[in-house]
């Protein structure tokens, strides 16, 4: 059997898969984000599989790398730049500047300073938990990096990342943060598989571990070990091949609506576009290849607002519903029943507004208030209001979003899951808190609990057509920001909101299929389809079609080199490993064939890999001429090796 778990941002989700990859067993258990292990665990005993002896593969989808770089989370950095400064800022701010670096050609623009490395390393000692090295167009000749990373091993002993080894993309700064980034996800990647490799042995099971990629393909634990930046975007890109599996489909809109996010893929012959120019993660461009995935701010557990305006909205927060916070404290229902008649006049929160305590993430420096609101909640949870007359000050003056985004507190209120409590459809939590959350809205945009609840979900509807414009039109490389333009707000309205009164009314059709998976889909997506006139598809198992997709995987690895003619003559190849000069071109391709092949056969038995296959692919670019008698002029050869395989579990 294949283990597939996803850890997502409400739930945990485990499948078990026999060999001809059909599901014969799927669970749930709640995400635990103090402790993703706790989660990962209960959902693994929810599998209810006693057998566990039969698992030959575990494979996981994780969201932890992509929140902690959102989050700027992290171990300490260094960082050394070889042969160039970087102006803006970086992802660290522990980073020394080193003479060297290299011209296009692969030739250095000057010799390393032993003593000046050895100089510079003497401020990292004791300050760093990694280091990133990151040399000026190393990709054209990795020998500085690689002569640096053997000082910083001598002094430093800690991790080290050479920016060459991470993309054979141009680009000084994107290859840097990208070294950067990755120096600082080892410990956290490292802690992960640490917390998932003793709860496989509480099991007793005894099998490869293996991590889904950015781009839906998986990778080694050793390799992610090394590489743990490649498992940014894993969560959304194991959701794709999920759903590929399930469906078999080539040509096909996915989309993925869990708890806190929407991820929206477009798959034509069976493959999801790929980002050419990297993922762009927390505000940070890298060169980590990823698949173009569209994600939006709505699910499940989406916040439900009301302005000063009047105008409800959806997202793109995420809080716990209501049902849900009142399951685990039943006495909010007294304290919302209270929240009823309040007059509500608090900016910066809803009436349904409730305070769960999280965690302690001192040194923060806090006020009065919210010292007194930490040790009060720590007891239990409140709402807004009950909060403040315990603390004895006015609901204006609480104001504890600080502590939310500092990951101390976590909110709770009206979500789209406590509307499908109130019409029966979904029902794990306390319907009572649900319904007395809508209430409490109702009033204050003075509407029926009935008219508030269509207004609600109409609201969902429409920011699910929204985004599945947005990535249409992603996919074809034209500007996503539709409601931005008021002109195309108008057509929107009326795609949206058909009115017969109206001179006319607009429809649009989409015409490849559209796939929906996870959990919410089912009670969402048939209206969004409808409006979108196209053909939807929920497969069976489609509530856990990322851990699906973790199980499914293929191992998958790029290896790029690049072939340019030598201004001494000759020809130069520059690869993952080296520069080197050739007397011929066939001599160069052979060459760096061969190079790929036994890298190849290395990384197939990393994996566990007996069957593979090895396609190495040259590209040969000309400069066409202008007359007729002058042979094309050869400007370099592209050389991409892609190893496919799959994980011997049998």
């Amino acid at each position: 059997m294949i283990l597939g778990i996803d850890t997502g941002g409400t739930y945990t989700d485990g499948v078990l898969l026999d060999s001809k990859q059909r599901v014969i067993a799927k669970a749930k258990a709640l995400t635990t984000h103090q402790d993703l292990a706790i989660g990962i665990r209960n959902c693994i005993n929810n599998l209810q599989e006693r057998d566990w002896q039969q698992i030959r593969l575990v494979s996981l989808s994780t969201t932890l790398a992509t929140n902690a770089v959102v989050e700027g989370r992290g171990c300490e950095a260094g960082l050394l730049l070889i042969g160039n400064e970087l102006p803006g800022v970086l992802p660290t701010q522990n980073y020394a500047v080193l003479q060297g670096g290299h011209d296009i050609s692969g030739n250095p623009l000057a010799d390393l300073d032993i003593r000046e490395i050895r100089a510079a390393l003497t401020k990292f000692q004791g300050n760093v938990d990694a280091m990133a090295i990151s040399g000026y167009l190393s990709v054209r000749n990795p020998e500085h990096e690689l002569r640096v990373r053997e000082i910083v091993d001598e002094i430093l002993g800690v991790p080290v990342v050479c920016a060459h080894e991470l993309t054979s993309s141009l680009g000084f700064r994107e290859r840097t943060v990208t070294a950067v980034l990755n120096a600082k996800l080892i410990p956290v990647i490292k802690e992960l598989m640490a917390s998932v490799k003793a709860v496989l042995r509480e099991f007793n099971i005894q099998a490869r571990l293996m991590i889904v990629k950015g781009d839906g393909t998986l990778m080694t634990e050793e390799g992610a070990m090394d590489k743990p930046i490649e498992t940014i975007l894993s969560g959304p890109a194991a959701s794709i091949v999920g759903a590929t599996s399930l469906t078999g489909a080539d040509k096909a809109i996915i989309l993925d609506m869990g708890g806190t996010t929407t991820d929206i893929a477009v798959l034509k012959d069976g493959v999801p576009k790929v980002n050419p120019e990297g993922a762009t993660v927390g505000g940070w461009l890298t060169r980590v290849r990823a698949a173009d995935i569209v994600t939006c701010g709505l699910g499940g557990d989406s916040y439900i607002k009301i302005d000063s305006k009047g105008r409800l909205s959806v997202g793109p927060q995420r809080v716990w519903p209501l049902a849900i916070a009142a399951d685990k404290y039943p006495y909010l229902i007294q304290e919302l029943q209270d929240q009823m008649e309040a007059v509500w006049t608090v900016p910066f929160a809803q009436p349904t507004d409730s305070y769960i305590f999280l965690k302690d993430k001192s040194p923060l420096i806090l006020s009065e208030v919210e010292l007194s609101a930490l040790k009060t909640l720590k007891s239990g949870a409140h709402t807004h209001l009950s909060l403040a007359k315990q603390l004895g000050i006015e609901p204006y003056f609480l104001n504890l979003q600080r502590l939310v985004e500092f990951g101390m507190l976590v909110k709770a209120s009206l979500t789209p899951t406590d509307l499908l409590h109130v019409q029966g459809s979904y029902t794990p939590g306390n319907v009572n808190a649900s319904k007395l959350g809508i209430e409490i809205m109702a009033h204050r945009l003075g509407v029926s609990s009935e008219e508030f609840i269509k207004l609600a979900l109409n609201q969902v509807t429409e920011n699910l057509c929204l985004a599945l414009f947005d990535s249409m039109l992603n996919h074809n490389e034209t500007s996503p920001n539709i409601k931005q333009n008021l002109k195309a707000e108008i057509f929107l309205d009326k795609i949206f909101d058909p009115c017969s009164e109206e001179p006319f009314n607009l429809a649009v059709q989409v015409n490849y299929p559209l796939i929906a998976i996870g959990a919410p889909v089912k009670d969402y997506l048939p209206k969004a389809a409808e409006k979108l006139r196209c053909k939807l598809m929920i497969p069976e198992h489609s509530e856990v079609a990322n851990a699906v997709g973790a199980a499914s995987g293929k191992l998958i690895e790029t290896m790029d080199a690049l072939i340019r003619p030598n201004a001494g003559g000759g020809f130069i190849l520059h690869s993952p490993w080296e520069r080197k000069v050739f007397e011929n071109l066939t001599e160069a391709k052979e060459y760096a064939r061969q190079q790929f092949e036994q890298e190849a056969k290395r990384s197939a038995e990393k994996a566990g890999v007996v069957y593979y296959d090895l396609t190495v692919d040259f590209q040969d670019q000309y400069l066409k001429t202008n007359t007729s008698q002058t042979n094309d002029l050869y400007l370099d050869t592209k050389v991409q090796a892609t190893i496919l395989g799959r994980p011997n579990w049998l």
